[in-house]
C-alpha cells in the first residue's frame, strides 16, 4: 500500500499498529511480524525508490545544497517553531519516509555506557533509568546482529562486552593513522568506532567507498530501516505510506487506544484499529501526536497524566574543530567510512561535573574546489592558491556531548501555526546548559591539541570556546539525536512509559524511540533505540 494511487484503506483484524517506519518502528514491526502477528505500519512520508539515491547523492555533493532538500524535507508538512534560546534545525536532522532518519545517518552504532543508566546513583545528577546496561546487553547483541555492525570488541574505552561484533572493524584510513600517531604523542587513545556498514558479510550491497554515508548511501551498504520494513512485509506486515497519523482515539474508559486516525494524499481520512498501538514517530513528532490526541480524559495530551509529556527533551550539542595541514595531503581517497575512528577516552572523564564526550575523527578533503571558489573573493592565481592550500589538506574532529535532562527543555504545540493538515505544529524550547557547555569546551580542547600536534592550523570551531582562535563560533547549534519527551520510569507521576515502553496510562499504547531515554549520554542513540524496541517487542508478543 505504497506509491501513487495505492490503496491506503485500513487493514482488518490487525494485531499491532505501528506509527512510524524508522529504526524503532521497523525493527519492532519485523520482530512481531516474523512471530506471526498481523502488523500494519503507518508512515507519514513516502517510500523512496532505491534508484533515486544516486540523484540524492548528487544533490548532497553539489555546492550550497541545503541538507533538508536531500530527502525532501520542509514546507508546511514539516513546519515547526523553535522558541528557545538555541536554534535546533529539525528539518536538517530528520527524514520522513520509509526508513526514517536512518536514511541519512552516519551509521555510527556505539552502545551506551553503564554509567549513562545510573547518573543519579553515581553522581547525584539527573535520574536513573528503570533498566541498566546488563538488562539491555542481550538486546544490544540482537540489534547488532540484526543491522550488521562492524567493530573491534577490544577497542579502548567502549562499553563492556565479551561478544564479538558481527563484522570486523573497517581498516583505518590514512587520516585515521595520522590521528593515531598524534594521539600517541599526547596521550589520547585512538580506536575504531562501530559502524552499521556492510563489508560484504550481510545480505545487502557491500560498501563501495562513496564516502557520502551522511547523508546518502547510494547503494544501501549502510544500514537503513527500510531493510527491516521490507523484512516485515515479507513476514506478512502491511505498510501504508504517506499516511500521517492525526490522532489516537481511545475507548470510553480512557484505558485503551481503539484507533489511529490517519490522512491520505487524496484528502481522505481513515481509522486503523488494532489490539496494540506503538507510537514510533520519533522524539520530535511522537510528543506532538500525543498532544494532538487530547480528550476529555486527557486534556493535557494522551498518556500525560504525569505532566511530563514533551519535557526533558535532550540532544547532543556538537563541538567541532577543523584545520589545515599545509605541507601534508591528508585526503588519500575516502574508504567509504568517513567516521571510522575516534576516542571515547573522555566519555566519563570528570563524570558528574560535565557532560560525556564522544569524539569522532572526520576523513574528509574539506570543502570541494567548487565550494572554495564560491566562498572566495580571489580570482586567477589567488583563487588557485586558495584551493591548492585548502583542498585535500583538511583535517577535522567532531564530538557529540551530553546534556542533562531539564523540565524546561520541552516540546509543546504552537497554536499560532499549522501544518498542511491544519494541525498545530510543534514548538521546541531548548537550552543545552552549563553541563553540556563544559563538555564542549573540553572536546574543543582535545581536538585542537590533536590538530596542533600534527602541525596543523585550526581554521574553524563550533561550540563554546576555550581557545583564542578568532574565527571560532560560540553558537551551540544542534538538532542531532533527539531524546526524551516521553521518558521511561517506574513512577507514573514522573514518567510517560515503563521499562517495556508501555505507557502508564493506557494498557495497549507503547512509545518506541529515543523519546523514552531518561538521560542522553554522548553515544549515538540509534543502537540503544533499537535494543529498547526489541525489548518492547518481546513484551508485546508475550501479551498478545
Amino acid at each position: 500500500m505504497t506509491g501513487p494511487g495505492a490503496d491506503r484503506t485500513p487493514v482488518e483484524d490487525a494485531d499491532v499498529c505501528v506509527v512510524g517506519a524508522g529504526p524503532a518502528g521497523a525493527i519492532l514491526a519485523h520482530s512481531l511480524a516474523r512471530r506471526g502477528h498481523d502488523v500494519v505500519i503507518l508512515e507519514a512520508g513516502p517510500r523512496f525508490d532505491m534508484e533515486s539515491r544516486i540523484d540524492r547523492m548528487k544533490r548532497q555533493i553539489r555546492p550550497n545544497t541545503p541538507v533538508d532538500d536531500i530527502w525532501d524535507m520542509g514546507g508546511e508538512r514539516d513546519a515547526y517553531t523553535a522558541s528557545g534560546s538555541h536554534s535546533w534545525p529539525l528539518n536538517r536532522r530528520r527524514v520522513k519516509g520509509v526508513g526514517g532518519t536512518s536514511l541519512h545517518w552516519g551509521g555510527v552504532t556505539p552502545r551506551f555506557q553503564p554509567k549513562d543508566f545510573e547518573m543519579e546513583n553515581r553522581y547525584g545528577v539527573a535520574r536513573d533509568w528503570p533498566v541498566g546496561y546488563e538488562d539491555l546487553r542481550p538486546y544490544y547483541v540482537r540489534a547488532e546482529e540484526e543491522i550488521g555492525v562492524a567493530g573491534d570488541e577490544s577497542a579502548d574505552h567502549i562499553a563492556p562486552r565479551e561478544e564479538p561484533y558481527p563484522m570486523d572493524a573497517f581498516e583505518p584510513s590514512y587520516t585515521d593513522q595520522l590521528y593515531a600517531r598524534a594521539g600517541e604523542e599526547i596521550g589520547v587513545d585512538v580506536h575504531s568506532v562501530p559502524l552499521a556498514i556492510n563489508d560484504g558479510t550481510y545480505d545487502r550491497n557491500e560498501c563501495e567507498g562513496y564516502g557520502t554515508c551522511q547523508h546518502v548511501c547510494p547503494n544501501g551498504a549502510k544500514y537503513s530501516a527500510d531493510v527491516h520494513v521490507e523484512k516485515a512485509e515479507a513476514a506478512g506486515a502491511t505498510v501504508i505510506d504517506e499516511a500521517p497519523v492525526q490522532r489516537f482515539e481511545h475507548g470510553p474508559d480512557g484505558e485503551r487506544v481503539t484507533e489511529a486516525v490517519y490522512a491520505t494524499p487524496d484528502g481522505g481520512t481513515h481509522s486503523q484499529e488494532a489490539d496494540v498501538f506503538v507510537a514510533a514517530a520519533g522524539a520530535y513528532e511522537t510528543p506532538r501526536l500525543l498532544f494532538l490526541s487530547e480528550s476529555d480524559q486527557y486534556p493535557d495530551g494522551l498518556a500525560n497524566s504525569s505532566g511530563t509529556l514533551g519535557r526533558y527533551v535532550m540532544g547532543h550539542p556538537p563541538a567541532a574543530v577543523f584545520g589545515i595541514l599545509p605541507d601534508r595531503e591528508t585526503y588519500q581517497g575516502v574508504n567509504g567510512v568517513p567516521l571510522a575512528s575516534g576516542t571515547y577516552q573522555f566519555y566519563d572523564d570528570e563524570a558528574g561535573e560535565r557532560g560525556a564526550i564522544n569524539i569522532m575523527f572526520v576523513d574528509t578533503a574539506g570543502p570541494s574546489p567548487a565550494e572554495l571558489a564560491l566562498q572566495s573573493d580571489g580570482v586567477g592565481d589567488d583563487l588557485l592558491g586558495t584551493i591548492d592550500g585548502q583542498y585535500g589538506n583538511a583535517i577535522g574532529l567532531t564530538a557529540a556531548v551530553e546534556m542533562l535532562p531539564r523540565a524546561d527543555n520541552r516540546i509543546t504545540l504552537d497554536n499560532s501555526r499549522t501544518d498542511d493538515r491544519g494541525n498545530p505544529v510543534l514548538d521546541l524550547q531548548m537550552e543545552p546548559g552549563a553541563f553540556a557547555k563544559r563538555a564542549q569546551e573540553r572536546a574543543i580542547e582535545v581536538a585542537t591539541n590533536l590538530i596542533e600536534e600534527l602541525g596543523g592550523t585550526v581554521i574553524y570551531g563550533e561550540g563554546t570556546l576555550t581557545t583564542t582562535h578568532d574565527d571560532m563560533t560560540a553558537a551551540a547549534k544542534g538538532g542531532y539525536h533527539p531524546m526524551g519527551g516521553t521518558r521511561m520510569g517506574t513512577n507514573p507521576t514522573e514518567s510517560v512509559v515503563d521499562s517495556n515502553l508501555r505507557t502508564h496510562d493506557l494498557a495497549n499504547l507503547y512509545v518506541a524511540g529515543g523519546g523514552a531515554f531518561v538521560t542522553g549520554g554522548a553515544a549515538n542513540p540509534t543502537l540503544t533505540i533499537m535494543a529498547l524496541s526489541l525489548k518492547a517487542a518481546d513484551h508485546i508478543d508475550e501479551r498478545l
